[in-house]
């Protein structure tokens, strides 16, 4: 058996974009930290975001059935503090500058990439869920640095280490 301890330090050792995920609507609007999230498919295009279901934020972002994945990058290190504190929303909302998309959900204005999501199912795994969310809308900007986590730090990124081997991004999508 596989102690929670040596697995969590396995995956600090997993690179992983970090990103805000944010949501709006009856409930009111929240956010939070995430680096648990990934494509699942580009036809149709769709997200999938990992949540702790004992979160106080999990039952909001269920209600609303939006959100919006704000890609961070390498000046928003502040930000992704931020929306992992224990500051409530509104003081969370005080940081950057937003706006929105199709949805509605807050996007912030100098993310990376923000996707702009419905939420379409969430299947539960052990102490989270995993959110199945349909992309209706992106915004990119012109950023060259994005934000990673790796080791239990922040870390930038964007410079190839050999641009003679580029790899086109079509071949890492694996065909199952």
């Amino acid at each position: 058996m596989i102690e929670t301890t040596d697995f969590r330090n396995a995956m600090s050792l997993l690179t992983s974009a970090v990103s805000v995920v944010t949501t709006t609507g009856a409930c009111g609007r929240y956010g939070f930290t995430a680096s648990a999230v990934c494509s699942v498919t580009d036809t149709p295009p769709t997200l999938l975001v990992c949540m702790n279901k004992s979160s106080y934020l999990h039952a909001k972002f269920v209600e609303n059935k939006i959100l919006a994945v704000n890609v961070l990058g390498a000046p928003h290190q502040e930000i992704s503090g931020v929306f992992a504190s224990r500051l409530d929303a509104v003081e969370r909302f005080k940081h950057g500058s937003w706006t929105e998309l199709k949805t509605g959900a807050p996007v912030l204005a100098d993310a990376l990439v923000t996707f702009d999501c419905e939420l379409e199912q969430a299947q539960t795994v052990g102490t989270h869920d995993i959110f199945i969310c349909r992309v209706v809308a992106i915004k990119q900007n012109q950023q060259q640095q994005g934000l990673a986590y790796f080791n239990r730090a922040y870390h930038q990124l964007g410079q190839a280490v050999n641009n003679r081997s580029h790899i086109d991004a079509d071949s890492l999508v694996s065909e199952v």
